[in-house]
């Protein structure tokens, strides 16, 4: 049976799967309950400053984006960090970290950028017998207001200066928690390792407004007929975590780097791809928002089973095995050619193939007086939106044409030898480049 188990940056959990620093992880009686229900870890929602308690809205706090069938897609979040005392909030993290010795138990750090305000907290937080601290460098709205959150998160600089002085003034493993409103994750990640940080983990919150009310014309959630940006995230911002998360791994001044992936896991498959992607662990916060606590349980068993499938023993055995496979565009094989295929058995003639490829694409399906749906080879470039579209799994699925065939669109044999646009006749920087008025066919046209 697989071995769950997991040790990131020297932090040790019973499996890979830890609560993001959020609403859910906000109180003792929570993270209780959650390690009751099977959580490995569990990130301590963010700590602020000893002073002046933080103040949130006393209205709604989350906007949502819902499917057709009432599923959540996505939540806007314009709840602060924790506005309980900070004391208060050291003793239930060593209460709960004493009860619960075999579990990761982070705390999030969210102070002035402040080289006296970082050594003030660090020691108080050590003494909890915290396993790490995350720097909440991402938080999209309410503190990057008063320059911290995401403030401090889109400047490199500051990012590293933080880790330094984290670095000097606690023991504990420090991971830095990147903001994905900004142009190029790299900078961030690779400012963070300058800084000597162990990890970082992404991505936090996307800065966003998920509704406009029409009748009354604000922002969703609204308070008093005003609303604001917040922090958009649940299973549609999966996408561009992923993204973001490979941008790193691959990156040749950050590959290796240990990652905590977040954004949208919600089931054992989001997991078991976050960690194809190089990360050691992943963070949830939506889907326990939205089921509970015991969707840890459907996420282990998920996750064990794929493994004991596929022969892994423990996650290291898949960690990163996607990372190479990630490239740029550019050297993507242009002389592998497909056609899609309709199975005729499996079709229930519903036609949503035939509308998206007639007005949207390439004319590729036509349509007989019987509603019998056919692909057009000579018409097919192989965007597979018509798979996209169907309804029914598997009725149409791309079909490679093999080497030494005529694609029937442009008349030109498919080669096996692999060709990307670096060396492409149509680059004018590749040296087979062709100009134009010239003939730029990659292989003669079959006879």
């Amino acid at each position: 049976m697989a071995d769950l188990t997991t040790d990131f940056i020297g932090i040790r959990s019973p499996n890979p799967f830890w609560l993001a620093s959020a609403p859910p992880t906000d109180k003792e009686y929570n993270v209780r309950r959650a390690f009751d229900a099977g959580w490995g870890g569990v990130v301590w929602k963010t700590l602020g400053a000893e002073g002046p308690p933080v103040v949130n809205v006393n209205g709604p706090r989350y906007g949502v984006i819902h499917g057709a069938d009432r599923r959540v897609l996505g939540i806007n979040n314009i709840e602060l960090i924790t506005d309980r005392p900070l004391q208060t909030n050291l003793d239930e993290i060593a209460r709960v970290k004493r009860d619960y010795p075999d579990r990761a138990m982070i705390a999030s750090i969210m102070v002035p950028c402040e080289e006296e305000a970082w050594k003030a907290i660090l020691p108080r937080v050590e003494d909890t017998g915290s396993d790490g601290i995350e720097l909440n460098f991402g938080c999209p709205h309410g503190m990057s207001e008063r320059g911290m959150g995401s403030a401090v998160g889109q400047v490199p600089e500051y990012i590293q200066m933080v880790a330094e002085w984290c670095k000097h003034y606690t023991h504990l493993p420090v991971i830095v928690k990147l903001t994905p409103n900004i142009t190029d994750i790299r900078k961030p990640a690779r400012a963070a390792k300058a800084g000597g940080a162990d990890a970082v983990s992404l991505i936090n919150t996307i800065n966003s407004i998920t509704a406009v009310d029409l009748d009354d014309f604000a922002p969703e959630p609204t308070i008093d007929g005003k609303g604001s940006h917040g922090g958009y995230c649940g299973p549609a911002v999966k996408p561009i975590a992923l993204s973001m998360v490979s941008e790193i791994a691959r990156d040749p001044e950050t590959r290796g780097m240990p990652i905590s992936g977040i954004g949208g896991v919600t089931t054992w498959r989001d997991a078991a791809e976050f960690i194809a992607l190089g990360c050691g662990n992943v963070q949830v916060c939506t889907a326990a928002m939205t089921y509970g606590f015991k969707v840890v349980q459907e996420m282990t068993a998920g996750l064990s089973r794929y493994m004991d499938e596929k022969g892994y023993a423990s996650i290291e055995d898949f960690r990163g095995r996607a990372v190479p496979n990630v490239t740029d565009w550019q050297h993507l094989n242009l002389n592998y050619v497909t056609k899609a295929r309709i199975d005729q058995d499996a079709c229930i003639k519903c036609g949503r193939c035939y509308a998206a490829c007639e007005d949207t694409s390439h004319q590729a399906v036509a349509m007989s007086a019987d509603r019998t749906f056919t692909v057009v080879d000579e018409e097919c470039v192989a965007c597979n939106l018509c798979v996209d579209v169907c309804p029914v799994e598997d009725c149409i699925t791309m079909e490679r044409l093999e080497a030494g065939t005529t694609d029937p669109r442009t008349g030109r044999i498919v080669q096996a030898e692999p060709a990307d646009w670096t060396t492409h006749p149509n680059n004018p920087g590749s040296p087979n480049y062709v100009p134009a008025g010239q003939d730029t066919m990659v292989s003669e046209p079959a006879e």
